[in-house]
């Protein structure tokens, strides 16, 4: 995991800030998962959950790549 936090965070970060990271990441996905299930009942909502999360991930994907392509010169003209 070293390239992304040097591609998003310019330096590598700390083994205390990954794992915070981490934590909070494991706590929002329990919690997530909590108003999910308060939302619906328990076939649906562990559905609905899994499809938000791979909403989400998707999003979060193609963010990083339209960012990663925004900060890099045009590949077109790199190849010429």
């Amino acid at each position: 995991m070293e390239r992304p936090q040097e591609d998003l965070f310019g330096r590598h970060l700390s083994r205390r800030s990954i794992t915070w990271l981490r934590i909070a990441g494991w706590v929002l996905l329990a919690l997530s998962l909590g108003v999910t299930l308060d939302q619906e009942r328990w076939a649906v909502g562990l559905v609905a959950w899994f499809g938000y999360l791979s909403a989400g991930a998707g999003i979060v994907f193609l963010a990083l790549v339209a960012w990663n392509r925004l900060r890099q010169p045009d590949a077109k003209a790199v190849r010429r």
